[in-house]
Formats: C-alpha cells, structure tokens, sequence
C-alpha cells in the first residue's frame, strides 16, 4: 500500500468498468485512485483480489456515499465501523463523504440538498463529529451540486463555512459542482472561493457536466471537463494553493489514454503554480 508523498497529485476514480485499463496502467500513470467504499466493502472473489492488487500499487482515496450526513435517522454505525476496517485495510490515504442526505426510510440513490438553516448546521456537524470519532481519522466534506433548494435561511457559503467550523472537519472542494451551482443559481463563483477559508481546503474534484441551457447546467460525470471548469481549477490553485486533485468520471468512459491527457493537464497545472510560488519566494528573498 502507498501513500500520497506530495499535495501535487492528480488522481482517477477507480470504477470497475475501467478496471481492466486500470491493472493494465503504468504505476506512474495516476498519483492515486479513489473508490467509494460503500461500493467495495465485503467485495471477493475477482474484483477483490483486483482491488487488492491495484492498492498494492496506488494510494488509494475513498469517498463515501451512503453515510447520510445531512439526514434525520441515526447514523449507520455498522456501516460506519466497516468502512473503518475497509480503509485501515487498504491503507486509505484520504476519506470524505458528501455534504447532503441519502436516506429517507431507505437509500434514496441520490444526493439530496440540506436546508441551509442555523438548525442544520448543528445537525449536521454533530454527525460528521460522530464520524470522525468513529472513523477515528478526520474527514473532508464536499460541496454538492443541487438544483432545487428546499430552504435557504443562509446562503450556501454561509452554511459551508458554518458547518466546516463547527464540526471542525475539512472541505472537499468540487470545482465543477461549484460552477454548476453559481450558473444555476445565479451567484459569482470567484466570490464563493474568495470567502472560503483556505486551511479548510484539502482536496479538489473536477468532472464534466451537460450545458441543458445557457443558465441550466447539470453535473454529469460522464463528459470530459470544460474550459470554464478548468479556468475555476486554476483560480482555486491561486486562492488555495495545490492539492490532491480527482477527475472524476462515471460514465460514457472513453480509451484510458483520453482519461490519462486530464489527468496530465491536472499535474501540468500544479507543477505551473507550484513553479509560479518558488518564482515568488526567490524574488522576495532577493
């Protein structure tokens, strides 16, 4: 098992319909892959012995999927206590989940919105709280795009900011969903990252997303990124600095080696800013 050596670091989401491509890829391919665990855990036979391989080669990244966070039924703490065993066992290098709810009297399959309240936001931070004592790790939640809001006393930088306080957890910060939202919702996304705080960023995603309209965007994950996206990746690197990066696709996936050039731009990126910072010490050094 590996770990991350560097915040530089561009990484591919593992799915099992890439697998083949994925055992088949150069170790120096990818920084690391993530999974979702939800998807994995108590997996065997052939794609656990793949899994088990692919570790052994990659720093491996989970992102969770059904912990619910944002729900009113208590936490799933069977889930919890193996997704626990899941990332001690292959070593996981970062673990978040997303920043909405999941579960309704059974799994909803989809990312629903919390109502941005004050009441929210200590319900939700008592959870990720709970999380991390049971986890035993600190997590990073992430931003998720949402295209009805069923109550918004705050708006949602506000209640980002609130619940990363409060639960004192970090931000998964997903660049496309932060673009789909601001276009949506018609608020300026240079000044959502202007007023998160940047210690609380420890990971970026960036995926494509479907133009169903000029105003109306919808977060895909089946397409490669778009210019605009990458233009936000690259104001988010000068805000924030770099961090480990995820391209995220699901879906429609084409020839690895397409997969492999986001990848590249990802690096190319952070090596940019990283080249861009040592400039800057040397010249106030000097």
């Amino acid at each position: 098992m590996r770990t991350l050596e560097s915040q530089a670091s561009a990484g591919l989401g593992l799915r099992r319909g890439l697998m083949p491509e994925l055992l088949a890829m150069d170790d120096g391919a990818v920084d690391f892959l993530e999974l979702a665990p939800d998807n994995w855990i108590g997996v065997g036979g052939r794609f656990g012995e793949q899994l088990g391989q692919i570790a052994t080669r990659f720093p491996i990244s989970a992102h969770g999927l059904s912990l619910s966070l944002g729900g009113v039924a208590p936490l799933d703490m069977e889930l919890l206590r193996r997704t626990r065993e899941f990332n001690q066992r292959l070593g996981v290098v970062m673990y978040s989940e997303h920043l909405s709810y999941t579960t309704d009297d059974g799994q909803l399959y989809d990312l629903m919105p919390i109502p941005f309240t004050d009441e929210a936001v200590a319900h939700v931070a008592a959870r990720i709280r709970q999380v991390q004592d049971v986890l035993e790790r600190r997590i990073a939640v992430e931003n998720v795009s949402y295209y009805a809001a069923p109550y918004q006393a705050l708006a949602e930088i506000d209640f980002i900011n609130a619940v990363l306080a409060e639960a004192d957890c970090d931000l998964l910060l997903d660049v496309n969903n932060l673009y789909v939202n601001a276009i949506n919702h018609g608020y300026d996304a240079a000044d959502f990252l202007a007023r998160l705080p940047a210690e609380r960023v420890a990971q970026y995603h960036i995926a494509g997303h479907y133009d169903e309209d000029i105003d109306l965007k919808v977060d895909t994950h089946g397409a490669p990124v778009k210019d605009d996206v990458w233009t936000l990746l690259d104001a988010a690197y000068r805000r924030f600095g770099v961090r480990p990066t995820l391209l995220e696709r699901d879906f429609n996936f084409p020839p690895l080696h397409e997969l492999l050039l986001e990848t590249n731009r990802i690096r190319a990126m952070q090596l940019a800013h990283l080249d861009r910072q040592r400039l800057l010490k040397q010249t106030r050094a000097a």
